[in-house]
């Protein structure tokens, strides 16, 4: 059996080197502008902040050092992506026919796109609105004053545009399965009331806890989930349709 598997993994450590190996490289690039891709990241925040709260603080002495690093981190990812799911396809070529071969491009656009949408659609609707709320829920309820962490903040922010660029990556992993033959549109349909559901448990773990946020992230997904059955209806239609 480890014979058989010796040259998958051959392949596999192939292509999670080239994807690391891109990611760090993007890494230093990034290092270079943490400064520039920071104030970016923070704009958000800074727009709700009330003004004699306006400067973000660190607590602890290695906190600036690692938040530019996980930004630069971070953005290195974000830019490494197109590289990672062509090398994720490039993994699971052999596998398919010739004319599925050759949708790499495609697919590798079409992933690219979602998961910018998606950190697209957290960074201009569901942040400014959770933080507005978050802060005003605070400063005007519990007369708080806020002093916002910029490592802490980092980190909640990267993890909510992740969270929605993998959620966003729900039509390209329905075309994926479907052209292998492993779902169709009957399925999904078949499955709608409990993949709704997990949908809005999947938005309430990545979220903050509050209603906004959850509904901001589980509506779109919804929606995406109709759009699924759609492209599963047109890749690979159940005997039913065909009949």
């Amino acid at each position: 059996m480890f014979e058989e598997l010796k040259p998958h993994l051959t392949e596999l450590r192939k292509r999670l080197f080239i994807s690391v190996s891109c990611i760090i490289v993007m890494f230093f690039v990034c290092f270079t502008f943490n400064s520039y891709i920071l104030n970016i990241l923070k704009s958000p925040i800074e727009a709700v902040l009330p003004e004699v709260s306006k400067q973000i603080t660190f607590v602890e002495l290695q906190e600036p050092l690692f938040t530019a690093m996980k930004v630069s981190f971070f953005t290195a990812f974000l830019i490494s992506l197109p590289i990672i799911f062509y090398q994720f396809w490039k993994f699971v070529a052999p596998g398919l026919y010739e004319n599925e071969k050759r949708l790499v491009i495609p697919f590798v656009c079409f992933a690219s796109i979602m998961f910018a949408l998606g950190a697209l659609f957290c960074y201009f609707v569901v942040v400014p609105l959770t933080f507005k709320f978050l802060i005003d829920f605070g400063v005007q309820t519990q007369d708080f004053k806020p002093l916002i962490s910029i490592g802490l903040y980092v980190s909640f922010f990267t993890k909510l545009v992740v969270a929605f660029g993998l959620a966003f990556e729900m039509p390209v992993l329905t075309f994926f399965f479907a052209k292998l033959g492993l779902i169709d549109d009957d399925f999904l349909k078949k499955y709608f009331r409990i993949s709704v559901l997990v949908i809005f448990v999947f938005s309430a773990m990545m979220t903050p806890p509050d209603m906004i946020s959850q509904f901001l992230m589980a509506v779109p997904l919804c929606g995406l989930y109709g759009l699924s059955i759609l492209i599963a209806q047109k890749i690979n239609p159940s005997a039913k349709n065909d009949a």
